[in-house]
């Protein structure tokens, strides 16, 4: 049996809201408010009881102390028996506060709704009737998933991904982000374990769903509380016992496969929220355990608890007693054998009564491969002068030698630079710039095919199962900033070409777009005829850019959004939601406006000749036609000087029209995304993103003074220049005037990042605002002797109180299974032109 589960729909009703009937709450109303909180339903617990006995034995592992009249203290209890209904129970646990109004809906629609659903579904696979099982697969999923998140570690590991929640934020994070294991989880091996045979049974504990990885033991930075090692790593594996005598163990299929396989490195594919299908007939149940066996699985889920834990005999709950192992040899009673791994893994194609067909491979990927993507680097062969292995063009020793692998992009895949080389390479194949061709013969020459065929080069070099955070850098302390502005080659030459020797390095959204999911009329592979224009632009941009690139100024990245369909929705519901409460114009954006209009008249340009006569006749009727010949040819010289306009005859021929795109990215939801997964600084030169950075400051209490104000006042107090052209960016470059602004910006962002848990060191802010303006004397002089033509601007820092951040942007990263990112961006900038 099969089953198509875990789309973004999916989780979304899994995700309920507070309930618009708020009776329950209402003082003077019938229905008690609920305010002790079981976050182990008692049903549950029941299911570890003896036969006969209606109490289980707990053990609080760190009782209460209690003060003595002689000012000793004594510790509480730490072992006592009691009924299911009195304990795993906290006090408010998911209580929400609307001024006085105590509100109970979160306990009494959301999880009794889920506890009376998911209680068939444990039972169902405590059973084995197979029918049941495919009734019950995704409800199994989803209870075990909402059973991790809700207990009191769950909780504060979900706090702890934030900056600051309240209660009430708490909890609407907390259903938001329900389904996100599910995916993960169903792709993997799922055994069930029976202590049938065994004297002792399984316990449970105050969080019982159990992550164990054999390479992080307890003491271990990724198992501090409250957190636990990431479902997405290798050698991972969740442990949920389903009663006394059943236990459910769930492995990635690459370590059930390979023992050896690295441990803490990421399951291939390791996307939350996506449409997978999986067998929910392959539980496989061949293993009896005996008493030490299952002793060890208790030691894993003891060891994991926060507090409490809890079974059917009180000499159960110590199951270390006597067990010598150590942490990372406890795996082997948890590794499924060989004969349970039959029905997982390999390729599978299922077709549908429309007659599509969707493949999948054993990760859950529904593209194949592209083996000239893969490489293989041997790092114990890398010397420190060699060419980094993640592609970077660094040497190793200067790259990712300093920092530990989880801080590295991926070495097993071609990088993002090494990708655009081979897009540049593709481009000047294809449109026969390695012909010595000048840009107008270029422009003349370009046909359908050769648009289709370099789309068709990106979409290859950017299939839609690429793990673009992988790839991506990571915050590893280096200086970088993610640009947002306008992708226009005419306008990102102004100042962001310029700022990335000031921060650098310059993530920029990369200017092509990708024909994934796209309708066939707007594709640049189906209907190429219509991207002319847009296709000369792009191409421009793309090849100025490429010497930035190559040199590691410039990271030009795809829009994340592309490779995760859930971030894309997500994405473009903050994004409608936000621009219903703010009023765009392009009155505010006087240099958009400009390009667009621009933009237009190229369009215009492009008109057959004899339609160009008919509307210089209706607009001039008093020109004759030698005057009308002079004028056509007059607009040709004009359209063939500009280098962003297309040349090409016949592109409005009644074929349609030209497609022009205004691009204004990453939008302000994917900058921050960016940047926080990146560790990077945002820049900007657009007043209305602008506007929109300052609205999210002011909505999480941007009232109060910003830091390191001296900073700020010495950056803006000065016009900067911008070189805007090739030859004089790597010129000045050159002459070292400008090395000294990334390590500053480097060593203000670390200062804002640690602010709120070292505190604030008002000499240290004193010397780098010193700092900075002696940097910008030395280096604005130098600039102003070696670059004749350049732009200025003055440069407004953002720097708040916690950093930029939004709550649904640090959801998303978590969804994206994101585990290296800033909780905030400590600070933005804003360039503002003063002239040239």
């Amino acid at each position: 049996m099969i089953t198509k589960s875990w789309t973004a729909q999916g989780a979304k009703r899994v995700g309920a809201t507070f309930a618009k009937d708020k009776s329950a709450s209402r003082p003077g109303r019938n229905m008690s408010t609920t305010r002790n909180n079981h976050y182990v339903p008692i049903w549950y617990q029941r299911g570890f009881l003896e036969p006969g006995a209606n109490q289980l034995a707990y053990r609080d592992m760190q009782p209460d102390r209690h003060d003595l009249p002689d000012g000793t203290r004594r510790p509480g209890r730490s072992r006592f028996r009691s009924f299911p209904k009195q304990c795993f129970v906290a006090r408010d646990l998911y209580t929400t506060f609307f001024g006085t109004l105590v509100n109970d809906e979160i306990e009494k629609r959301l999880f009794g709704a889920i506890d009376t659903d998911g209680a068939p579904a444990i039972r169902a696979f405590i059973g084995e009737d197979v029918r049941e099982w495919h009734e019950q697969f995704q409800m199994l999923f989803r209870f075990i998933d909402v059973q991790k998140l809700r207990t009191p570690k769950g909780l504060d590991w979900l706090r702890a991904q934030y900056p600051r929640l309240s209660q009430n934020q708490l909890m609407v994070e907390m259903q938001a982000i329900q389904a996100m294991h599910c995916t993960i989880w169903s792709e993997g091996v799922r055994e069930i374990v029976s202590a049938a045979d065994s004297a002792v049974k399984f316990i449970i504990s105050d969080h019982p769903v159990t992550v164990y990885n054999h390479a992080l033991a307890p003491e271990t930075e990724a198992c501090r509380y409250p957190n636990d090692p990431s479902i997405a790593l290798k050698g991972s594996q969740t442990i949920y016992p389903l009663d006394r005598d059943h236990c459910l163990i769930l492995t990635n299929l690459e370590y059930a496969k390979n023992e050896g396989t690295p441990p803490t490195e990421k399951r291939t594919f390791a996307r939350n929220f996506r449409t997978s299908m999986v067998r929910t007939d392959a539980f496989p149940r061949l293993r009896r355990l005996g008493d030490d066996e299952v002793r060890q699985i208790n030691r894993v889920i003891k060891a994991r608890a926060r507090r409490y834990v809890a079974a059917g005999r009180e000499e159960w709950l110590d199951p270390e007693a006597g067990d010598g192992a150590g942490w990372s040899d406890l795996r082997g009673v948890l590794r499924p054998p060989e004969q349970a791994l039959l029905g997982f893994g390999g390729e599978m194609f299922a077709k549908f009564e429309d007659g599509s067909v969707h493949y999948q491979d054993q990760f859950g990927r529904t593209e194949r491969g592209n083996d000239f993507l893969k490489k293989q680097v041997d790092e114990k062969s890398m010397r420190p002068g060699h060419v980094c292995g993640c592609g970077s063009g660094m040497a190793f020793k200067s790259c990712c030698a300093p920092l530990p692998a989880k801080l590295r992009p991926s070495w097993s895949e071609r990088g993002i630079r090494e990708r655009n080389l081979m897009l540049y390479r593709g481009i000047t194949n294809i449109l026969g710039l390695d012909k010595g061709r000048d840009w107008l013969e270029v422009r003349r020459a370009i046909t359908d095919e050769h648009i289709r065929e370099v789309h068709v080069l990106y979409r290859a070099l950017w299939p839609t199962d690429t793990d673009i955070l992988q790839l991506l850098p990571k915050p590893d302390g280096r200086p970088r900033a993610v640009y947002t502005g306008s992708l226009h080659p005419a306008a990102i030459m102004d100042f962001a070409l310029g700022s990335a020797l000031y921060f650098g390095e310059l993530i920029i959204e990369n200017p092509f777009v990708h024909a994934a999911q796209m309708r066939p009329e707007f594709s640049p592979i189906d209907n190429p005829h219509a991207y002319h224009q847009e296709f000369v632009k792009t191409v421009f941009l793309f090849l100025t850019l490429m010497p930035l690139v190559e040199a590691g100024y410039v990271n030009l990245i795809p829009n994340p959004t592309v490779f995760d369909q859930h971030l894309h929705h997500q994405m473009m519901e903050m994004a409608r939601r936000r621009s219903g409460s703010m009023n765009i114009s392009l009155d505010a954006e006087p240099r958009a406006k400009e390009l667009m209009e621009l933009d237009f008249k190229r369009n215009l340009l492009s008109m057959p000749e004899d339609g160009l006569r008919a509307q210089l006749r209706k607009s001039s009727p008093e020109l004759n036609e030698t005057e009308l010949d002079a004028v056509i040819a007059y607009i040709c010289e004009a359209r063939d000087r500009d280098p962003l306009a297309a040349v090409k005859d016949g592109l409005l021929d009644g074929k349609g029209g030209q497609i022009n795109l205004s691009k204004m990215a990453p939008n302000f939801e994917m900058v921050l995304y960016i940047a926080q997964a990146t560790g990077a600084a945002i820049v900007t030169d657009s007043p209305h993103r602008w506007r929109e950075i300052q609205l999210a400051v002011a909505r999480q209490g941007g009232g109060q003074p910003m830091r390191i104000p001296g900073f700020s006042k010495a950056l803006a107090g000065a016009p900067l220049g911008f070189v805007n052209d090739l030859d004089d960016f790597f010129n000045i470059a050159a002459t070292s005037a400008f090395e000294g602004y990334p390590p500053l910006m480097r060593d203000a962002f670390r200062y804002l990042a640690q602010i709120d848990r070292r505190g604030t060191k008002p000499n240290w802010e004193a010397g780098l605002a010193a700092r900075l303006a002696r940097l910008h004397r030395e280096s604005q002089a130098r600039l102003r002797k070696n670059v004749a033509s350049f732009t200025s601007g003055r440069m407004h820092a953002l720097l708040p109180l916690g950093g930029i951040q939004n709550n649904t942007v640090n959801r998303l990263l978590l969804m994206s299974s994101s585990e290296h990112h800033l909780p905030s961006v400590p600070m933005a900038f804003y360039i503002e032109s003063v002239g040239r």
